[in-house]
């Protein structure tokens, strides 16, 4: 009924809170469904994630910034929010408080999205126990390996992409 990708978001987003995978999860399975579309549904969770990355890296005004554009997103998208198994009332409410913390320069917390689907949320339990992980679980705040996780990636593949774009769009001149 979900799509895989979202179902790994979710585990990855209540159990070791590793936003940036969350980000490369939703970002692959956007760009092949939708990728066009910036206002896309799988956008505002991957910015959402994004925020949460920033805000626990204390990058208060990238975590505002990207919150915004999700909320915005996900304002413009509110029925999908249900048909993705979210309480969409109390999840908008909730962005609106997380958004006023951050421009308060409130501290990071791990929240956990409003999951009203129980099917949906058993799913999530049992990949999530499946892969040896506590759901719901606080971040790890000590763990450098996903705090920093932009900072400590192999990108050397990314590098070598961009450079061949780049090679193409200069020969199409």
């Amino acid at each position: 009924m979900y799509p895989k990708e979202y179902i790994e978001f979710l585990v990855h987003f209540h159990s070791d809170r590793d936003y940036f995978e969350c980000h490369e999860v939703l970002e692959d399975y956007w760009k092949s469904v939708d990728p066009s579309n910036k206002s896309s549904i799988w956008v505002g969770f991957i910015l959402f994630a994004v925020s949460n990355y920033h805000h626990r890296r204390g990058n208060y005004s990238g975590a505002k910034r990207t919150l915004s554009k999700s909320i915005s997103i996900f304002n413009a998208n509110m029925n999908q929010l249900s048909m993705l198994g979210l309480d969409k009332e109390k999840f908008l409410e909730d962005l609106g408080l997380i958004h006023n913390n951050i421009s308060k320069g409130s501290n990071y917390f791990s929240y956990n999205l409003p999951i009203i689907d129980q099917s949906l949320l058993s799913q999530c339990k049992n990949k999530c126990q499946n892969d040896g992980q506590k759901w719901c679980s606080a971040s790890n705040l000590e763990n450098e390996q996903i705090i920093h996780r932009h900072l400590l990636r192999d990108r050397s593949q990314v590098i070598k992409e961009r450079l061949f774009a780049l090679k193409n769009k200069n020969s199409n001149r």
